[in-house]
């Protein structure tokens, strides 16, 4: 059982009514899952004025330009629990893919297209989130240039558990997509290549046939779509909701996270109205983002990403509290991948990376 203390100044609700002067961490266990505390600093902890080592808060600039290989999934980072990669595919894939390695959950910044699967097709458009399931043979099909967020996982992708908040909470069970059976529609050519991804590598299967033949399917292991705009946020208007309440799929050591359009809390009851600064000891934080106005952040547009590791601080840019007192709600859409272990930057990451985002909290 928890045993809650306290000692000093402090606010009698966490991120309400913060005593004037002072500035609110959230010292979390597990992910905003756990333990917390909460710590009333005389100065905001990201006003840093110099950072040496490699313990820093890291970020990419809008991620799709010329220097991202068009038709090719891009790792950017990855731990032995999931692989980040992003894409910008102009053609339909040439072959197709089963991965024996990871469950995929595709999330569209951009375009449209289908996917043909195994157990029939799934249309895409911009905002929609694809599961596939480990092992599912499919092929990618745009219909125009598609710009991709793809999160690889060792686990399945679940759905959270809503508690006392009910099953309709977060979303209607019945705006998820599962596909009709349908044969592939390429069935005049010679020959039908397969990609098969194990440990890594690619082995290739050919076919006189279109290998996407089944007539029927029955089971609880399919491809479903689930739109970023059909979730309606957890909400308060007396509280800030930490980032577990917008959980989306949760998997074996990590969550991913939608942040969608809502109201902002009502200032009247003293709520902090941006969020919390926090170091998140437990959990790696990734941000990606998809949508909208992201008044907590200075200098980020769609399409970018965040890296905040581990063990130093982060939260609101100065900007974001002379800034939201003017707003009544956040148009901001962002998915957010919270990993138990530390993630790894690849070498296109670091190349492309903004060397001096850690300071512009100074």
């Amino acid at each position: 059982m928890e045993s809650f203390k306290s000692s000093g100044t402090f606010s009698k609700q966490a991120h309400v009514k913060i005593p004037e002067g002072l500035y609110e961490e959230e010292h979390g266990r597990k992910g905003f899952f756990g333990r917390v505390s909460q710590i009333y600093h005389q100065n905001p902890p990201v006003n840093w004025t110099n950072i040496e080592g490699d313990l820093k808060p890291r970020c990419q600039k809008p991620m799709f330009g010329d220097h991202l290989k068009a038709n090719y999934f891009q790792p950017v980072l990855f731990n032995n629990d999931v692989t980040i990669n992003i894409a910008r595919y102009t053609e339909s894939f040439e072959c197709f893919f089963r991965n024996a390695d990871f469950d995929e959950l595709y999330f569209i910044h951009q375009g449209e297209g289908r996917f043909e699967t195994i157990y029939g097709h799934l249309s895409y458009k911009k905002g929609d989130y694809i599961t596939i399931p480990r092992g599912t043979t499919y092929k990618l099909f745009i219909d125009n240039e598609t710009k991709i967020f793809k999160i690889e996982s060792q686990s399945e992708f679940e759905q959270p558990d809503r508690g006392m908040l009910g099953p309709n909470a977060l979303y209607d069970q019945t705006v998820i997509e599962t596909p009709e059976c349908a044969i592939g529609s390429e069935q005049d050519l010679e020959e039908y290549k397969v990609e098969v991804k194990r440990l890594g590598n690619i082995t290739t299967i050919t076919y006189p046939f279109n290998p996407l033949d089944a007539k029927g399917w029955k089971g609880s292991v399919y491809p479903s779509k689930l739109s970023i705009y059909d979730i309606c946020p957890v909400m308060s208007h007396r509280y800030h909701i930490p980032p577990s309440g917008h959980t989306t799929f949760v998997c074996r050591n990590f969550v991913v996270c939608s942040f969608v359009e809502r109201p902002l809390e009502d200032s009247k009851h003293g709520v902090l109205r941006v969020p919390f600064y926090h170091s998140n000891i437990d959990y790696d934080e990734v941000l990606f983002y998809h949508q909208g106005d992201f008044f907590s952040r200075d200098n980020i547009d769609a399409g970018a990403l965040t890296f905040h590791p581990q063990g130093i601080h982060h939260g609101p840019h100065p900007k974001a509290f002379n800034s939201v007192d003017e707003k009544t709600h956040t148009d901001e859409f962002a998915v957010m991948v919270d990993t138990r272990f530390p993630l790894a930057p690849t070498t296109w990451f670091v190349e492309n990376e903004v060397k001096d985002y850690w300071k512009s909290w100074m």
